[in-house]
C-alpha cells in the first residue's frame, strides 16, 4: 500500500511509512456512522495489523463523528436482529481500535456526538483542537449510549460517564482534557499530532503488540460487556416509538418534546 491505501466510499486512507491515516468521510451525512462505514473501517484495521505501527483516526475539520446515521433508521426500521448485528459490528470495530497491535490515535476536531464519543474513547490516545466538543445526546430520544459506555467508563470512570449521559450537553475540550477523555489539546491540533508522532514512531511494533495484549489480559471488562451492550442497543434501536422520534428529528430537526407548528 502506498499513497492512498485503497478506494473506499465512506472513509479516506493514506499511508506514510508505518502510519496509517484513516479519515471518516461522509460529509454529505454530517459524518454519521453507517453500516458501510463500519465495514470499511474494519477492512482498513485488518490490513493495518500486518504493517502499521500507528493508526490515526480523523474526521472532518468541523465534525469528527456525529453518531448513528438517522437516515438509515426511520419508522419501523431495523428489527432487533438487524439492530443487534449493526451494534455488534460497531462494538467489534471499537474493540479493534482498543486492542489492535498498533497505537490508535483519535485526532479530534469539531463536534463529537454519541457513537463518535465511542470512536474517541476506544483509541489509545485522543488529541483534539481547542474547539472540539464531546456529547452524548441519546437520552433526549429515549435511547442510551449502551455500546459507548463500556469504552467511555474505561477511559474517564463511571461517575463522569454517568454525568455526560444524563446531562446530554456537549463537553468542551478543556473539560474533556481535565476528565481524561482527551490526552492533549491545542489550538493547532495538527502540530500537536506531529509532535506525538515523532515520539511514538520510536516504539517497536512488537513491543506495542505485547504491551496491548498484556493490558487486555489484566482486565477484559470491555470484552465481557459486549453481549449486554449490544443487546441493550438493539432493544432500543428496534423500538418503533423510538425510531419514530429519530425519524422526526432527522426530517424536521425537532426534538421529541417540541410541538409541530400548526
Amino acid at each position: 500500500m502506498g499513497g492512498v491505501v485503497d478506494t473506499y466510499v465512506n472513509v479516506v486512507t493514506r499511508r506514510e511509512g508505518e502510519v496509517c491515516y484513516l479519515q471518516l468521510h461522509r460529509p454529505q451525512a454530517n459524518n454519521t456512522i453507517s453500516d458501510a462505514m463500519i465495514a470499511e473501517c474494519q477492512a482498513v484495521l485488518r490490513d493495518c495489523e500486518s504493517w502499521a505501527r500507528i493508526l490515526v483516526l480523523e474526521g472532518l475539520p468541523d465534525v469528527f463523528c456525529f453518531g448513528a446515521d438517522l437516515q438509515e433508521l426511520g419508522p419501523g426500521g431495523a428489527d432487533r436482529l438487524a439492530a443487534a448485528r449493526s451494534a455488534d459490528a460497531l462494538y467489534g470495530l471499537w474493540l479493534h481500535l482498543k486492542r489492535g497491535p498498533f497505537i490508535s490515535i483519535a485526532h479530534v476536531r469539531g463536534k463529537v456526538n454519541a457513537g463518535g464519543v465511542g470512536f474517541a474513547a476506544a483509541c489509545d490516545l485522543v488529541l483534539c483542537d481547542d474547539g472540539a466538543t464531546f456529547g452524548l445526546s441519546e437520552l433526549l430520544f429515549g435511547l442510551m449510549p449502551a455500546c459507548v459506555l463500556p469504552f467511555l467508563i474505561d477511559r474517564i470512570g463511571s461517575a463522569r460517564a454517568h454525568a455526560m449521559t444524563l446531562m446530554t450537553q456537549p463537553v468542551a475540550a478543556p473539560q474533556a482534557l481535565a476528565w481524561g477523555l482527551a490526552d492533549a489539546c491545542a489550538d493547532n491540533s495538527a502540530n500537536l499530532l506531529r509532535m506525538h508522532l515523532l515520539r511514538l514512531r520510536l516504539l517497536s511494533r512488537e513491543a506495542v503488540k505485547r504491551y496491548k495484549g498484556y493490558m487486555a489480559s489484566l482486565d477484559g471488562s470491555i470484552e465481557a460487556a459486549r453481549a449486554q451492550a449490544v443487546a441493550g442497543n438493539a432493544e432500543l434501536f428496534s423500538d418503533p416509538a423510538t425510531l419514530d422520534k429519530l425519524a422526526r428529528y432527522a426530517a424536521t430537526g425537532k426534538f421529541p418534546w417540541e410541538v409541530e407548528a400548526t
